[in-house]
């Protein structure tokens, strides 16, 4: 089983914010999916989570069981939604993937990597300290920009939130829509191959 959890805010005024694109990419993933199987998210007050199961079936070998996970307990408390989800469905930390937004990362860029420092990233650092192990998978998602984030970088922490939970401008929604779809489709490889095979295809060079 392989639970895929998108990191981000729950309600209407996260939607479209720089910190929510793990959302975004998850519902791409069931968007994606949805054609050939009616699937809905289901908002289960047991893992604090809005969930999706379905059973993955790849080309050759047998079908694989989903969960794919939105957590409700906003950003910075992600680790309790996550270490609920490894509980409940008794999924190891190896068996989770996160997708989250990365400031280290150029915008529009994608980076998969098992383990390491949360690089200052809270919703990381919470799953961390929930699972009290740091051996899951991330895809990495770039928000970084020369006259955006490196410009706040250097100031109080609050810029950098209020950067981080802003909207992206109009030149970018192309971008973003690109960097969504390409994270869906190397969750998707990853799902049919392996995630070795994924960070060769899909990782940013």
């Amino acid at each position: 089983m392989k639970l895929i959890i998108g990191l981000g805010n729950p309600g209407e005024k996260y939607e479209g914010t720089r910190h929510n694109l793990g959302f975004m990419v998850v519902e791409q993933v069931l968007k994606d999916y949805e054609p050939a199987n009616k699937t809905n998210w289901s908002k289960e007050a047991k893992v604090k989570s809005d969930i999706v199961r379905f059973d993955w079936q790849p080309k050759e070998g047998k079908a694989e069981p989903v969960i794919l996970a939105k957590p409700l307990t906003y950003m910075n408390n992600s680790g309790m939604a996550v270490n609920l989800l490894s509980l409940y469905y008794k999924i190891a930390p190896e068996d989770i993937w996160i997708i989250h937004d990365e400031l280290d990362l150029p915008f529009g860029t994608m980076k998969i990597r098992l383990g390491g420092a949360a690089a200052g990233h809270h919703g990381v650092e919470s799953i961390i300290a929930s699972l009290n192990a740091d051996k899951f998978w991330r895809f990495r998602l770039g928000i970084g920009e020369s006259h955006g984030y490196m410009e706040v970088a250097n100031r109080e922490m609050h810029n950098v939130d209020d950067y981080v939970l802003g909207k992206f401008n109009h030149e970018q929604h192309g971008r973003v829509s690109e960097l969504v779809h390409h994270a869906s489709k190397a969750i998707q490889y990853a799902l049919e191959h392996d995630m070795h095979a994924a960070m060769n295809k899909y990782n940013t060079k």
